[in-house]
């Protein structure tokens, strides 16, 4: 892989392909997210369910605190074998039923909708193909309008999922300054790809790392998530994601002097403790890479990965990965592996 190029690579060309994607996006699919929203609020819905799978599953939690916090909503994930194996689907009430999926193939995830519509619930879909069966299953259609995206790594969908979940809450709390700040989304994410250089230097200095911790709190959670993911699927790396509160109940145990730790800590309402847990990762002589604007964090870090900017709390997730992103791409380069195909997996999983 290092006689290829880097930026000849499907997985580059995606990652900067995330600005105009997120343009796209929030400028065509407001007419339908405008009459999704007006069914939600049509049948008063209090509840949501997500149906997904592996970078949509992270997404789905983005979701849980998105949805919670700004509309007030109880959102669940659903357990997609219930519908597909068990046949014991759980009773819905009042709920608003959504798959995520970037592909719309997997079949377990297309029965959750399925047995949702049985039950009279309203459903809605994410996905990146229209015609798929998810999209054909779901009474409304948010499409990510992402492109093919032919490297195995998903990087695109996942912020135009996240963008599209973002909308979603803004539009139905009918919240301006959310909207402006959405509006505003491709400049930030042009913004972060200049850190490309950044992530490559900190990558040669891990190069040997075959294990570390992710950590993000909050609407952060799902950003710690997918980072691991992208570090296991393209550099073979035992990686494991954690909630700073979890991280303390137990897990802190297995580090000591040289541990790798990343930390997602973005200005919000999470960041004293996460100073305080870098104190903690401090005391361990943790080798703590630290992914946030805030001047504290950045100087308790062994390695601080400044972000360029501050954004609100509940929109840095779609911002936040992309330093992340690209850390993980420069790593697999380093070590000289095949970044579009890496080994045993493929782009589409049909999972039952």
């Amino acid at each position: 892989m290092k006689n290829t190029s880097l930026n000849q690579t499907f997985l580059y060309k995606e990652i900067f392909e995330q600005p105009a994607v997120l343009k796209r996006l929030i400028s065509q699919e407001v007419n339908e997210i405008n009459i999704l929203v007006q069914a939600i609020r049509e049948k008063a819905i209090t509840q949501v369910v997500i149906a997904a799978r592996g970078t949509s599953d992270n997404a789905a939690r983005y979701a849980k605190y998105l949805f919670g916090a700004v509309n007030h909503l109880q959102v669940a994930l659903a357990t997609p074998s219930l519908y597909s194996i068990y046949r014991r689907p759980p009773r819905l009430y009042n709920s608003l039923v959504l798959g995520i999926s970037q592909s719309g193939k997997s079949p377990d995830i297309v029965k959750v909708i399925e047995g949702a519509k049985q039950q009279g619930m309203l459903t809605a879909t994410i996905t990146n193909y229209p015609q798929s069966d998810l999209a054909q299953m779901g009474e409304y259609k948010i499409n990510l309008h992402a492109g093919e995206e032919r490297s195995i790594a998903a990087t695109k969908t996942y912020t135009s999922e996240l963008a599209a979940i973002a909308l979603l809450s803004a539009t139905l709390a009918d919240d301006q300054s959310m909207l402006n700040v959405l509006e505003k989304a491709p400049s930030f994410a042009n913004a972060m790809l200049e850190l490309a250089p950044l992530a490559k230097d900190i990558a040669q200095q891990y190069q040997e790392m075959r294990y570390c911790i992710v950590i993000g709190r909050g609407f952060n959670y799902a950003t710690a998530f997918e980072l691991a993911l992208k570090l296991k699927e393209l550099t073979y790396t035992m990686v494991e994601p954690y909630s700073s509160a979890d991280f303390l109940h137990g897990p802190l145990a297995v580090v000591e002097a040289g541990f790798p730790v990343i930390v997602f800590a973005p200005s919000g309402a999470m960041i004293e403790e996460m100073k305080a847990l870098l104190d903690t990762l401090k005391q361990r002589h943790a080798s703590i890479i630290a992914i946030s604007d805030d001047t504290e964090i950045l100087k308790a870090a062994h390695i601080p990965f400044q972000l360029p900017f501050s954004v609100p709390e509940w929109f840095s997730p779609i911002t936040s990965i992309i330093p992340g992103q690209l850390f993980a791409m420069h790593l697999a380069y380093w070590r000289g592996l095949d970044i579009d195909n890496p080994r045993a997996i493929k782009k589409i999983t049909e999972t039952t």
